[in-house]
């Protein structure tokens, strides 16, 4: 006997038949439509990056964890992007000069990463990424805000099904030194430990302490602080809260849509102020599903221009786990609008030549690549999800007809050849 190879994917990858694929289409494509509304341009970049760039700026765990790293014949390295964030720095500022700032781009890259498989992780995902470069306004920040609340509300989600938690990393300096008392050389390793907060037990998150050199009265501290929320803000200096972007939109009119929390911190290292995640609130599936935040200088590795940035990347496995929590997933759209049957194999032509019509006026037809028994050419279109069969028969198209059945009713008609598509079109309209 031969040995066949395994039909599964790749460990931590996925495979997507058409019904997925279907469902998948039409949620990207809703997305795709608000981040267009709002003047966002799509690019697209290689797969493969420097892999310096990810170990400089996207953070340690990344670069030490979970890069996929090749070595080319002529000794380069190079890395299966992980994220897109540094690779649209690296265009933008190859292309700067002939941009005109603020640009809006937006993307849906395919990203690699040796994770460990898990609900909510996988090695390989695809991730809408959204980035708005040259400009520190704090306008930036509410647009993406905005940008965040019209994109799950264009996939069925209500504002309660979800929480946009945001923080200022600035913010969270001050407070950690001015009043934690943290110094400045404890910081990145209080910013990591802030980043698990959430995710590890009371006694653990206090012996990390410990070993940073927090005493037990900092660490309570440490704890107050975190818990404090807006609160917060009235412990910082004017100065400090002067510079936030994030104090500016908690001001405005956008304030309702997002919820400050001092322990958001993002793990990605380029993140220098405002830093965000969008969190769902079901019990069922309470944990982040993306985020995001702005870094001042990402492109300083491509060009000694400073081009601030701000962004997010909404990754596909957790969106879709979302969406099934809260019962949002679209159905699979049926495999074709209507078949066209001949009923013997001369009229194959004239099949085609309906086919041809209807797919004109926009309607997903298919005609069959073998022909059987009319019988079996039905319940072949009724398990396709076909509205309706156009059967074309010899005498009818002799006659300049042909028959139309709508296979919800069963009832039939015959119709001229040039009324074909509007009749199909009336069977596939919703009923009030």
């Amino acid at each position: 006997m031969p040995e066949y190879l395994s039909t599964a994917p790749v460990k931590g990858t996925r495979d997507f038949l058409p019904a997925e694929m279907s469902v998948r289409t039409q949620v990207f494509g809703h997305l795709y439509e608000v981040l267009e509304s709002y003047g966002f341009l799509r690019y697209d970049g290689p797969i493969l990056e420097q892999a310096e760039v990810y170990e400089r700026k996207s953070g340690q765990e990344i670069a030490d964890q979970q890069l996929y790293t090749l070595t080319t014949r002529g000794g380069e390295r190079l890395a299966l992007r992980p994220e897109m964030t540094p690779s649209v720095a690296r265009m933008i500022a190859g292309n700067a000069k002939s941009l005109s700032f603020p640009v809006r781009w937006y993307s849906h890259p395919n990203c690699h990463r040796y994770e460990r498989p898990q609900r909510g992780r996988v090695r390989e995902h695809w991730q809408i990424n959204a980035d708005i470069f040259g400009s520190d306004s704090a306008n930036c920040e509410i647009e993406m805000f905005e940008l965040i609340h019209d994109l799950m509300g264009a996939l069925g989600a209500s504002p309660d099904t979800f929480a946009v938690r945001v923080n200022d990393r600035n913010l969270l300096s001050s407070a950690l030194t001015d009043v934690v008392g943290v110094t400045a050389e404890q910081l990145p390793q209080v910013f990591a430990l802030v980043d698990r907060w959430e995710k590890t037990a009371a006694d653990d998150l206090a012996a990390s302490a410990a070993e940073i050199g927090l005493a037990d009265k900092q660490f309570e501290k440490l704890t107050e602080t975190l818990a404090a929320g807006p609160a917060l803000l009235d412990e910082l200096p004017a100065e400090v809260k002067e510079n936030s972007n994030l104090v500016k939109v908690l001001s405005s009119s956008a304030a309702s849509l997002v919820r400050f929390e001092p322990m958001i911190v993002r793990g990605l290292a380029y993140y220098t102020s405002t830093v965000f995640e969008v969190f769902d609130t079901s019990p069922q599936n309470r944990r982040a599903l993306f985020g995001g935040g702005r870094y001042s200088d990402l492109a300083s590795l491509f060009t000694k221009e400073q081009i601030t940035g701000i962004g997010f990347g909404m990754g596909d496995v957790t969106l879709m786990d979302f969406l099934a929590t809260h019962g949002l997933t679209p159905s699979p759209r049926s495999e074709v609008d209507v078949v066209v049957i001949p009923v013997d194999e001369q009229l194959a032509d004239a099949a085609r030549e309906v086919a041809t019509s209807l797919r004109r006026a926009g309607l997903r037809t298919s005609t069959p690549l073998e022909l059987r028994k009319l019988g079996k050419e039905l319940t072949r279109a009724d398990k396709a999800g076909a509205a309706a069969v156009v059967i074309v028969g010899q005498e009818d198209w002799a006659a300049g007809t042909v028959t139309v059945r709508g296979l919800a009713t069963r009832e039939q008609q015959q119709v001229a050849l040039a009324e074909v598509p509007g009749v199909v079109s009336a069977l596939l309209a919703p009923t009030a």
